[in-house]
């Protein structure tokens, strides 16, 4: 049933790899439990129905994508979105938290609406070759920056970035034996690496103090209720000004994030057809529009199409099995988050860190010999890490493609959406930045 239901042979796969890619997912995505409900308590919203929340808005939305788009890629509260929700719209703007999940809410339905009317296919085909290109690489540096920072390998520091701790056994210490664990792993060329090196490097992190396994002592735990903030909402200043700009906002960062993360991870897995088109694509833009509502409903700041799945595609999960086992992990978690959350960072630190690397290979094929395509790349590969976003990772590749080409003489190489993308990216960087 899952052979012809996910058409595993077509994609040259098989439900073990499938499996093992979700396992391997979820395990890289896993402190979404813990990390979104602490970034949303600053609103005053409790952590026990936030953490239920962050669970089941995950484990729903990644089950859409399973199900109907039927691609390998998870889905959940996302990071960067949940502190615009939590420090600018309740703390910055001191709106209430009814108010913030509205503006989800709405931001859900335009995106909806966006994918119905084939906008963002259109955004997508925008968007240069080259820079395709340039976003998966971009994102293979963006997720090894998260794993080291997790890890406490990379601080932020003053004037940027600076090294931390790593003589000291601990975290820091252990994600580096992880790395090195899992390029063993890797050379012996064992399958199933990552997971392999994330169990290894967990144990290895007993003895080291850095693994804390007061989760065994009570596996098992009932979910704190979503009362305090399931559907709650506030229609009174729909038609305001703020409402307007918030919701806007929502789905800018949205749309850029899922479009940069389904691009590049789906380029270096070389999912795209002959023609340059995913399939399943508007599928896979239609769940993540609904997971948004789901994530308002639900009580959290909106849900995004993660990153992280491109450690499950690396794994090599070409399918929605994959976010099928993730989305199953989830389910388990609200039950067993306190066995799940005995992984830590430092041991999944060292997959995503792999997970980069894996994720380069596409920059060779870039032509760095025409500066009006290598220029914008080099942006986009280079902001994302640096801004931490992969937003405005794409904001400056796109900029800077169009003035760059534009000055050039090579006007005909610009496509018109092209040009309106641009636009709209300087516009809110202006806007956010005056």
């Amino acid at each position: 049933m899952l052979q012809n239901y996910f058409k595993l042979k077509e994609h040259n796969s098989s439900v073990r790899t499938e499996l093992l890619a979700g396992v391997v997912t979820f395990t890289t995505m896993a402190y979404i439990i813990v990390v979104n409900p602490a970034v949303l308590a600053v609103t005053g919203m409790p952590q026990g129905a936030l953490m239920t929340a962050t669970i089941l808005s995950a484990g729903i939305s990644t089950l859409i994508m399973a199900l109907y788009a039927k691609l390998p890629f998870a889905l959940a509260p996302g990071m960067g979105i949940n502190a615009f929700f939590a420090y600018t719209i309740v703390v910055g703007m001191g709106k209430s938290v009814p108010f913030a999940l509205t503006a989800v809410l709405l931001s859900g339905i335009v995106f909806l609406l966006i994918t119905v009317l084939n906008i963002r296919e259109i955004v997508v085909n925008a968007i240069p070759v080259s820079l395709q290109k340039a976003i998966a690489s971009g994102i293979g540096l963006f997720i090894a920056v998260i794993g080291l920072t997790n890890a406490g390998v990379i601080e932020h520091s003053y004037p940027l970035l600076a090294l931390g701790d790593i003589t000291a056994g601990g975290t820091a210490s252990l994600a580096l034996i992880g790395i090195l664990v899992i390029g063993i792993l890797l050379a012996l060329r064992i399958k199933g690496a990552l997971l392999i090196g994330i169990i290894i490097t967990t144990l290895i992190g007993i003895p080291m103090g850095v693994t804390n396994l007061s989760g065994l002592s009570s596996p098992v735990s009932l979910p704190a209720s979503l009362a305090p903030i399931f559907f709650h909402f506030d229609f009174s200043e729909l038609l305001s000004l703020d409402m307007l700009i918030v919701v806007m906002v929502l789905v800018f960062i949205n749309l850029f994030n899922t479009i940069g993360t389904l691009v590049g991870v789906a380029t270096k897995a070389k999912m795209f057809n002959k023609a340059g088109q995913l399939p399943g694509m508007k599928q896979a833009f239609l769940s993540d529009a609904i997971a948004s509502i789901v994530s308002a409903v639900m009580g959290t700041s909106p849900v995004v199409t993660y990153v992280e799945s491109a450690a499950g595609v690396a794994q090599g999960g070409r399918t929605g099995l994959t976010a099928l086992t993730v989305a199953a992990l989830f389910f388990v978690a609200l039950f067993l988050s306190p066995l799940f959350l005995i992984i830590p960072a430092a041991a999944t630190a060292p997959a995503l860190f792999i997970v980069g690397l894996f994720m380069l290979s596409p920059i060779t094929e870039i032509n760095f010999d025409d500066f009006s395509e290598a220029i914008p790349a080099f942006f986009t590969i280079l902001m994302m890490p640096l801004s931490y976003s992969i937003t405005d990772g794409i904001a400056f590749g796109i900029i800077s493609y169009v003035v760059i080409k534009l000055f050039s003489g090579k006007i005909k190489q610009i496509k018109p959406a092209t040009y309106v993308v641009a636009a709209v990216f300087l516009a809110m960087q202006f806007y956010f930045n005056s």
